[in-house]
């Protein structure tokens, strides 16, 4: 027993002994290879310096010739990058009071300009849209529309144009939008029976989730035909996570959209193309789903009338089509195109600015007094205002213009690219640079605008001033051919939701929090929200 304890200890002290020498193996080996990537990078960002000088030499020397906007000097390699600091819409204003509404930046390799004034917004999206209403192929949008089949985020080509006016043609028209009335009535009375038990027990209302969970449920009926809340609750669904992540990485600052030609392994190293590449699929699994079973129960005739069957219906009409139809991919970029446009119309544009048009309200007792007063006397003797009192509530139509022009929820507009030279304002717009449309210093304008600090509805009282695309003084769902398709969705939701909150509840900010103290600041990303959640006290009101 002795010689079997005496060798079990000798081959424990042998493993031990090569258990250490492995280690120190080991540890030679990181070594060498941290020294090995130290050295390749010291050797390297010479090289990279002189490969971007030499770039910035030679388009100085071709833009020798042509006359540039104006803008601040730049770093080299990164330009202009490390000056856009906190908000960029914040940011980018104050460089326009310096070099005027028309700014050219640098932003890594990238070209861009920077439009910041009505008259140059005109300029834009009218004397020089088609040369200019392109969208350049950054690493997010080329993934989330199936690389290149979505309408919203695809550069522009016959076959965005294609998608483009099957689109509107069955899904935005008037017909369609009207079509869905019943289920967007169904769940504002699902958020007011919300609010309503949360009043019955002296519980504050978070008004901002509410809000969202609310779209969530009228994207899942008009995309899907059906809710992914519980019946009769208005609650984040399991799609609510799915959206805001989506949210998080289209509006996240991506490094290789600055610096096209080392893109890949700069999405790599920073996780970007991972992310991105899961949450894509989270949708793709989705819609793969809803076609299937739409395929397997044969309900794609487009009888129920969501946006899945219609998709699933022409699909199959176009089986065997080899002159570019329909294809599979191009259904789920559809289905994409039409969660983007409850996402960042609705879920972005209706739900924050709700948001701020409430907190705003709430800060300005006089004009939440007057909207009210009209919404009450429109809808008198009714439980619920429905969606054929809307159209006679002048002063929330108003409201709404006035929040769009304060708060724009898409501060900067999706960034086009010039897809040929031209001018604007008599510079020079070489293809390839990136505009940017700060919709948040447009509706700030001086010129344009009396007291633009001010929240004051009464501005459009009498005013043909509107957001379809043709005033250019307010643009927060752009114009020209990109305009958002979505905006007949988006104000029917805003305006009817709006409307029976401030018909069947008295608001008011809770114990302790006075209304000159509302956190009014905002976060950006693709869609500029309240950074605090709105949360009041609900009252319900004495109907006459």
């Amino acid at each position: 027993m002795s010689k079997i304890w005496k060798r079990i200890s000798t081959m424990s002290v042998v493993t031990s002994a090569a258990q250490e020498e492995s280690q120190r193996d080991l540890q030679f080996h990181a070594r060498v290879i941290s020294t090995f990537f130290m050295a390749l990078l010291i050797i390297s960002f010479p090289l990279l310096l002189f490969f971007c000088l030499h770039r910035r030499q030679k388009a100085n020397k071709e833009s020798s010739s042509l006359r540039l906007a104006p803008g601040p000097p730049g770093l080299p390699i990164i330009g202009n990058l490390h000056q856009i600091r906190g908000l960029p819409h914040r940011s980018l204003h104050q460089f326009s009071l310096a070099y005027g509404p028309l700014l050219r930046l640098r932003l890594g390799s990238v070209t861009a300009i920077v439009v910041s004034s009505p008259a140059l917004a005109r300029d834009i999206f009218k004397t020089n849209d088609l040369a200019l209403c392109s969208r350049p192929n950054l690493t997010t949008w080329r993934l989330l529309s199936y690389g290149g089949l979505e309408a919203a985020l695809s550069p522009y080509s016959p076959r965005w144009t294609r998608a483009r006016r099957l689109l509107v043609v069955h899904f935005l028209s008037p017909r369609p939008v009207r079509g869905l009335s019943a289920s967007r009535e169904e769940e504002v009375r699902t958020l007011m029976n919300t609010v309503a038990a949360a009043a019955a027990s002296g519980r504050t209302v978070n008004l901002s989730k509410s809000l969202i969970c609310l779209v969530c449920s009228i994207m899942c009926r008009a995309v899907f035909g059906k809710r992914f809340a519980p019946a009769g609750e208005c609650s984040m669904n399991e799609i609510g996570g799915m959206i805001f992540l989506t949210a998080e990485l289209l509006g996240e600052f991506v490094a290789g959209d600055f610096f096209p030609w080392a893109h890949r392994w700069l999405n790599a190293v920073t996780g970007v193309q991972g992310r991105l590449e899961r949450n894509f699929k989270e949708w793709d699994n989705l819609f793969e789903r809803e076609i299937k079973e739409r395929e397997r129960t044969g309900t794609g005739g487009g009888d129920d009338g969501t946006y899945a069957s219609v998709l699933v219906r022409l699909l199959r009409e176009e089986q065997g089509n080899n002159e570019g139809g329909l294809t599979r991919d191009g259904v789920k970029s559809l289905l994409l195109v039409k969660k983007h446009d409850l996402m960042f119309g609705a879920t972005g544009t209706t739900a924050a600015t709700m948001g701020w048009a409430m907190a705003e309200l709430l800060r300005t007792p006089r004009a939440l007094a007057r909207v009210q007063e009209e919404v009450r006397r429109v809808a008198a003797g009714k439980s619920y205002v429905d969606e054929g009192d809307l159209q006679r509530l002048s002063y929330l139509h108003a409201v709404v213009k006035e929040i769009l022009r304060l708060h724009p929820v898409s501060p900067l507009l999706l960034p086009h690219e010039c897809q040929q030279h031209c001018k604007v304002a008599g510079y020079d717009v070489a293809a390839g640079t990136r505009i940017y449309i700060n919709a948040w210093s447009i509706g700030r304008d001086a010129d344009a605008w009396d007291k633009p600090e001010e929240f004051r509805p009464e501005r459009f009282e009498g005013s043909s001033v509107d957001y379809l695309g043709q005033c250019f003084e307010l643009v927060p769902f752009g114009s020209g051919r990109r305009i958002c398709p979505g905006i007949s969705m988006s104000e029917s939701v805003m305006w009817l939701t709006l409307a029976n909150l401030l018909h069947g509840f008295d608001w008011a900010l809770p114990a302790g929090v006075r209304r000159e103290d509302l956190d009014m600041s905002e976060v950006f990303g693709l869609v500029a929200s309240k950074k605090e959640p709105l949360v009041l006290i609900a009252t319900p009101a004495k109907l006459l």
